[in-house]
């Protein structure tokens, strides 16, 4: 995200015992299943604890949401999931929205709410894998964050954009809405046919009938529930294509509203930074790319994967930082929010690197300039980029800049070699999957071979201006 609202490493160790009894035992019995119990109602997050569910794992969801111009949504999720043990219960986060029918494995389920939570209770307990429809419909709200910006579902002038980071997705469909549960996606968005449908993934389908028409999208990369989007609209839509420098042809998307021209040196901007991604991070992660430029409202732009969303004509620097979240945030995702630095930081530090090939300062420079100069006020130094506590600080300087500066330590102190060489490896043996800050410290000090405990001390978990540097 780019915006204009503003754990120290902890090794665990697990020591598992296998306990099991001799086929041939007299007197040895089955053991007894484990009975079935309610999902718990957190995935565990340090800094957004009411949501998510430890219960199970999500495979994929399939959307279908008819929208109409009322600004009223009809749609059904279904849930493809698996249990990590049997469920007698599980929840979904919802905000909003009125449920009309939930079905788990073909059978009719009951289903109770509370807070934004949708509790489903199945007609039988599920084990492995299960399936789980959710029918709805209502104008969808707007989710306040608690720095009190907007996100969530988005009305607009001509439609509605969903801008979901770090939990409006529940604004639009039941999920288990946390980074540590990506999952596949198919959207399918009925409109009426004036307006255009923008998704991430791939376009499979357009189909226009009795004055409506149907987008369907897919994302066949596993995604995070913050990152999924759709944006409805009077869009001028332009399609092209790209050649990577590993030589795929990416398919591009770009949905512009009509007031804003048709943006073609913005566009152009899209394959140029994903290929100067590519050579400092590696091979794009993604299926497609694009971008959506609409008047949301909102004050900020966001990484949603594939095809960034721009409140507003964005500038070459705001293009760079939200494509490089494609390999830092999007493939490689933050397993607690506590680590949003692990996004921020990364895509901040992109923009240096476009800077200084562009024109401007080297990064080391840039570095200086805000540790000594006016750009090195007390926002930046407190909270600890790794070690905050509140949802309100999500979003603020540390994450964003002084994780930037964090990387460029890093690269003074293990040379630039072994820096782009953690880079290129943390974006390859992490992608699609949810990390922790351990795990990229672990890297770091196993490609450079230093002990670098306390350069990431100084700079992610302690707070105030780190001495020395």
């Amino acid at each position: 995200m780019s915006s204009s609202r503003p754990s120290h490493r902890t090794t665990i160790a697990a020591a598992v015992a296998a306990l099991s009894l001799p086929l041939g035992l007299v007197g040895a019995g089955p053991v007894a299943a484990a009975p079935p119990t309610p999902g718990g109602e957190s995935a565990g997050d340090s800094l957004f604890p009411a949501v998510g569910n430890s219960g199970y794992d999500v495979q994929h969801y399939a959307i279908w949401l008819g929208y109409s111009s009322t600004g009223r949504i009809a749609a059904t999720t279904t849930v493809t999931a698996r249990a990590t043990r049997p469920l007698s219960s599980f929840s979904l986060d919802l905000e909003g929205l009125r449920v009309t029918r939930a079905v788990v494995d073909g059978r009719a389920a009951t289903f109770t709410r509370h807070d934004d939570k949708l509790v489903v209770t199945p007609a039988r307990a599920v084990r492995g894998s299960f399936t789980a429809r959710i029918s709805y419909r209502g104008r969808p709200v707007t989710h306040t964050d608690p720095d009190g910006s907007s996100e969530g579902w988005v009305p607009t002038k001509t439609g509605a954009t969903v801008l979901s980071e770090p939990v409006g997705a529940m604004t639009w469909f039941p999920n288990n809405n946390t980074p540590r549960d990506k999952a596949t996606f198919r959207v399918r968005v009925t409109a009426p046919t004036r307006l255009s449908v923008a998704g991430n993934g791939r376009l499979v389908r357009r189909v226009a009938r009795a004055g409506a028409t149907t987008w369907t999208w897919t994302q066949r990369r596993r995604q995070a529930t913050y990152l999924a989007m759709v944006s409805i609209g009077r869009f001028n839509v332009y399609r092209s294509r790209m050649r990577t420098t590993t030589g795929r042809t990416l398919p591009i998307w770009s949905f512009i509203e009509p007031k804003y021209g048709s943006l073609a040196a913005k566009r152009r901007l899209v394959p140029r930074t994903i290929r100067f991604a590519e050579r400092r991070f590696g091979p794009y992660p993604m299926s497609s790319a694009g971008i959506v430029v609409a008047d949301v409202g909102v004050g900020y732009a966001l990484e949603t994967q594939d095809r960034p969303v721009f409140d507003g004509v964005p500038d070459a620097s705001t293009i760079v930082h939200e494509v490089a979240h494609q390999w830092y945030g999007n493939s490689v995702t933050p397993r607690d929010w506590q680590d949003i630095w692990l996004n921020e930081g990364f895509a901040s530090y992109s923009e240096d690197l476009w800077a200084a090939t562009h024109g401007g300062p080297t990064p080391q420079q840039a570095f200086r300039t805000r540790y000594d100069g006016n750009d090195a006020s007390a926002d930046l130094w407190t909270p600890a980029p790794a070690r905050f506590t509140d949802p309100a600080d999500l979003f603020g300087p540390p994450g964003y800049t002084r994780g930037g500066m964090t990387l460029q330590v890093l690269r003074r102190e293990v040379g630039s070699a072994d820096f782009f060489t953690i880079l290129r490896r943390w974006a390859a043996l992490k992608r699609g999957r949810s990390v922790t800050t351990g795990q990229f410290i672990a890297l770091a000090e196993r490609v450079s071979g230093e002990n670098l405990d306390q350069l990431f001390e100084d700079w992610l978990f302690t707070a105030g201006k780190p001495a020395g540097y």
